[in-house]
């Protein structure tokens, strides 16, 4: 896939504020001294059965990589893939429905879309946010010192792919579907009065996956207490049951020789982490006295919010496994 970029930025346009350079989760464009727009699009497949609690979790989805960036969503378009032959049009009716009750959510104005007949059935949104240039907030500025905060448990690949083979407890779909619906627009604003140094939205890397994005923009070392590492319930069992996604194994090839190979815990335990993520939590980088900020008006505001780890000068390799 990065072969296929190969030679589409070599006359960047010196208004691209954050290109694909460092895997950040959107593009930002100046288009005037205090004003530029954060860009982004995705697409998912249905990851529970209720159509409108799919369109639900994909606009939340797709909204999160404007909250990432420290920006305000404004506008959207859907953008639908769907087998008209065979799925009712009411289908489809419910899943724009469940999106545009999410972007009533955020104050985001649904401005079009497109749709596209095809074998499969896919929703997403294409997301345009403000953000004023000096407030970017980057996933490649973590600094030495900072800590590392998650703001949702992880798992929500690892239930989905137990729901489809029919082995979810109803617990565990309960409490995925709320969190995949639930926005990163309240932390997202806190982290911001709490003068965030780097963030990133946990999504189809999985945790390591864009820890190691994080590492690697800014050319530090993080360091991650896998006890400390919220999982939502029932995961650990799903694992145990060989309810683990394609995805999880695509990630932990490709990211594991970015981790320091001495510190592994056993690897039905590395595997939630490494678990691709939609809708996840936000993976925030602040100093210490900011990140106390931040845990203490997180916990007076109902945010969920845990300390998972910390950034330190770049070492032999990217990620740390305590």
């Amino acid at each position: 896939m990065a072969k296929a970029l190969d030679g589409l930025w070599d006359d960047r346009d010196e208004n691209l504020l954050v290109g694909p350079e460092t895997s950040d989760d959107a593009g930002v464009y100046r288009i005037g001294p205090s004003c530029a727009l954060v860009e982004t699009a995705d697409i998912i497949t249905p990851l529970v059965d209720d159509p409108f609690c799919f369109g639900c979790i994909a606009a939340a989805n797709a909204v999160s990589d404007v909250y990432a960036m420290g920006a305000r969503p404004v506008t959207a378009m859907n953008l639908v893939f769907f087998p008209a032959c065979t799925v009712p049009g009411d289908v489809l009716r419910e899943i724009l429905a469940g999106g545009q009750s999410v972007l009533k959510e955020c104050g985001v104005c649904l401005v079009g879309g497109h749709t596209v007949e095809d074998d499969e059935l896919k929703y997403g949104l294409s997301v345009t946010g403000l953000v004023d240039p000096e407030r970017i907030v980057r996933n490649s500025t973590a600094r030495p010192g900072d800590v590392l905060i998650l703001t949702k448990p992880l798992g929500t690949g690892i239930i989905s792919t137990a729901i489809k083979g029919e082995l979810a407890p109803q617990q565990a779909v309960a409490e995925a579907i709320a969190w995949m619906t639930t926005l990163n627009r309240a932390a997202a604003e806190l982290m911001c009065r709490c003068n965030v140094s780097a963030a990133t939205d946990v999504t189809g890397f999985g945790l390591l996956g864009h820890a190691s994005e994080m590492a690697r923009g800014a050319g530090v070392t993080i360091r991650l207490a896998p006890a400390s590492i919220p999982l939502m319930s029932g995961v650990a069992d799903l694992v145990n049951d060989g309810m683990v996604p394609a995805g999880c194994y695509r990630n932990r090839d490709h990211y594991l020789p970015f981790i320091l190979p001495t510190t592994f815990p056993d690897d039905a335990a590395l595997l939630p982490l490494f678990d691709p993520q939609t809708s996840g939590g936000m993976l925030i980088a602040l100093s210490g006295d900011n990140a106390g900020c931040f845990l203490a008006e997180a916990g007076r505001l109902g945010i969920f919010a845990r300390q998972i780890g910390q950034v330190l000068p770049f070492r032999t390799h990217s990620l740390e496994i305590e």
